[in-house]
């Protein structure tokens, strides 16, 4: 796989997203996200573990995070799960972490109760609809819809994610009614406005944008696109800030965070 280097070398601030830096290191801030105390952090904060990363958004806070496995378990601390790949909070003052490379890193809060919850979505998790179980969660804790707001933290771009065309179904079919097979269920998917696939030029591959996939998993569920926001940065393209394992194999991640207060 071949890609252009589209390498961004100064930090331009963009609609809905900030740099920030803390003790002269990067990381990203959404302005949907503003009652809350986050940040998605860039590949500077590396090694340090989410018990260190909590001085980032205050000292005081409880640190949660889990073992992830590329599934769709979201659950609460006190549920005393170790493995998962969704938390949401359940009372203040909880700082709640995600780890990425390529997969997006997704953070949300409610404006009303204040509860928030930190999701990592590979394609795995996206493809067993990940974001709507952490949002069926908001839900039955007494969440409205329209209090919810939604940040996607940056990612592999859809332009550069190459992937099988097996598994572009199985993640197209999270927001799809599947065809009578394959290549039906690819060009349904692809017929839709935008996209999440492009062609590429291996005859069995596509390039995928689960970021994308997740944004329409919660416009389907009702939530309007002025309460989600789509960080305009890829992993993959710009190695100066972010970790990718598509680009290097290496297992480093860099983590998102955000804080009940």
């Amino acid at each position: 796989m071949t890609v252009t280097n589209t390498t961004v070398s100064t930090q331009v601030q963009v609609p809905n997203w900030q740099w920030h830096h803390w003790e002269g290191l990067s990381y990203l801030r959404c302005t949907l996200l503003q009652d809350w105390q986050h940040g998605f952090l860039t590949r500077q904060f590396f090694p340090r573990t989410p018990q260190e990363l909590t001085k980032v958004l205050t000292p005081e806070a409880t640190t949660h995070h889990l073992h992830q496995i590329h599934g769709n378990r979201v659950v609460k601390p006190s549920e005393g799960f170790t493995e998962g790949d969704g938390i949401i909070s359940e009372s203040s003052n909880q700082a709640l972490w995600v780890a990425s490379a390529d997969c997006t890193p997704i953070l949300m809060g409610d404006v009303h109760t204040k509860r928030v919850s930190a999701v990592h979505a590979g394609w795995r998790g996206t493809a067993q609809g990940i974001v709507k179980i952490a949002i069926a969660r908001f839900l039955s804790e007494g969440s409205s819809l329209e209090n919810l707001r939604v940040a996607l933290g940056p990612a592999i771009s859809g332009k550069i994610y190459q992937v099988g065309k097996q598994v572009a179904a199985e993640v197209c079919s999270s927001i799809i009614e599947v065809g009578n097979n394959l290549e039906e269920t690819l060009a349904i998917a692809q017929s839709l406005n935008p996209s999440p696939l492009s062609p590429d030029l291996e005859p069995d591959r596509v390039r995928l944008n689960v970021t994308l996939i997740n944004y329409m998993q919660l416009q389907a569920l009702g939530i309007k696109k002025q309460q989600i926001a789509i960080a305009p940065f890829c992993t993959y393209q710009q190695p100066e800030y972010f970790f990718s394992y598509r680009r290097t194999k290496e297992k480093k991640v860099q983590w998102s965070g955000i804080l009940q207060s």
